[in-house]
C-alpha cells in the first residue's frame, strides 16, 4: 500500500544533533495545513535513527526506511515494514512543487539526510 503526498514547500535545516526536510503544503494565507518531517538524528549514545512526522503524529526508529529513490521532483520512501500510522502503508511517495528554492533544498538535503538509504533514481 502507497502513501501519496503532494507539497509546495521543501525546507533543509541543520540543528545541533538533526537534520532535517521538510514538506509543506500551506494555503494562500501562507498557513501550513499538511506537512511531513523527515529527520535523521545522531546522540552520543545511540545510533542515528530516522524519523518520520506527519501533521503531529511521529513514527521512527534505527530501521524505519528500507531505501529512498528521487527522480525530479518525486521522493519515494520504501519502509521496512507497514506504518500502522499510515494506515498500513509500506511506501511514501511525496511529489513537490518544482520552484527554485525547493529543488536547492532537495538537493541540500537529501543526501544528508536520507544518506546511504537513498539508491537508484536520479537526483
Amino acid at each position: 500500500m502507497t502513501d501519496s503526498r503532494h507539497y509546495d514547500t521543501v525546507a533543509f535545516d541543520v540543528r545541533d544533533n538533526a537534520t532535517m526536510l521538510f514538506f509543506a503544503k500551506t494555503t494562500d494565507e501562507g498557513d501550513i495545513s499538511d506537512y511531513l518531517l523527515l529527520m535523521r538524528t545522531v546522540e552520543e549514545d545511540f545510533d542515528e535513527s530516522m524519523y518520520i512526522e506527519i501533521n503531529e503524529e511521529q513514527f521512527g526508529g534505527h530501521n524505519l526506511i528500507r531505501e529512498a529513490a528521487m527522480t525530479g521532483n518525486v521522493l519515494t520512501l520504501r519502509l521496512h515494514k507497514p506504518a500502522e500510522t499510515l494506515n498500513g502503508a509500506s511506501e511514501i511517495v511525496l511529489s513537490f512543487a518544482e520552484t527554485v528554492e525547493n529543488l536547492e533544498s532537495i538537493e541540500a538535503g537529501a543526501f544528508r539526510v536520507l544518506g546511504d538509504m537513498l539508491v537508484g533514481g536520479s537526483a
